[in-house]
């Protein structure tokens, strides 16, 4: 395994690059992650690690994880601390990174009509993103659906999705009511959360077969031509609340959905 003592080393400038840099992962169909968890996600599911990077420290303290990482990897490198500074997003670096090929995605054809999707419109916060496919994948919903969203490969959605995002079918559209039309038309049930007290109280919607639930923007929630495609629900609320948080209202959304 080679070593790595300086910052300005080729290497570890590109893997900064990919991880400050969306339009570069996007570019070059790269994403970086970092800390013990993800990057032994990465290398159980099957994700493609192109290089891996270990502390000499975290290597000794976790050699089974690191030698297992190294394995799966195209090409490992032992790294000094100010060059783990120097790729480190986090105030406590476990000292693991790893540069991975993007994780494929499920076209539109291959959803099971009598499966549970979460379709994410336009969330923008990438904690948003990764948390609710956390969520998602612990009660076990078949995939989620992306139009307009945040980068699902940022090193943020990456730490809040705690590797759901490595694992959970992903789909993209760029006309989400299209592709719910679609979907509709094969059987599949259609809900959209909104704060309005005139719509269905979720609680009480027979959410049983296959069906999409879609939560919207954090500020603007679910467009129009969105909501014209599918039944309305509401999560009742006490107090003075006027809204719940995206991955909140999702969370609760899916429950009731797997219920």
């Amino acid at each position: 395994m080679n070593r790595i003592d300086s910052v300005n080393n080729e290497k570890i400038k590109y893997a900064v690059k990919i991880a400050t840099s969306s339009s570069r992962r996007k570019e070059d169909g790269l994403f970086f992650l970092e800390g013990l968890r993800l990057c032994r996600d990465a290398a159980l599911t099957g994700v493609k690690i192109r290089m891996a990077f270990f502390t000499e420290k975290a290597y000794e303290k976790n050699q089974e994880d690191a030698l297992f990482i190294s394995e799966k990897a195209e090409e490992s490198h032992l790294v000094s601390v100010p060059v783990a500074n120097k790729m480190s997003l986090t105030e406590n670096s476990q000292g693991f990174y790893c540069l991975c090929e993007n994780t494929g995605v499920l076209s539109e054809k291959d959803i099971d009509v009598k499966g549970k999707y979460i379709a994410l419109e336009n969330v923008r916060d990438p904690s948003n993103l990764g948390a609710i496919c956390r969520t998602a994948e612990a009660l076990g919903i078949n995939g989620v659906i992306l139009c307009g969203c945040c980068d699902r490969y940022s090193p943020k959605s990456q730490r809040a999705a705690m590797g759901s995002l490595l694992r959970l079918p992903v789909t993209l559209t760029d006309n989400l009511p299209k592709t719910l039309l679609r979907l509709k038309e094969q059987g599949m049930k259609l809900y959209a959360t909104t704060p309005d007290e005139n719509a269905s109280v979720i609680t009480k919607s027979d959410m049983t077969g296959g069906a999409v639930s879609v939560i919207g923007n954090e500020a603007n929630g679910v467009t129009n031509e969105t909501f014209a495609v599918c039944e309305k629900l509401t999560i009742p609320m006490k107090g003075r609340a006027e809204s719940l948080n995206a991955s909140m209202a999702a969370a609760i959304t899916m429950w009731e959905m797997m219920r």
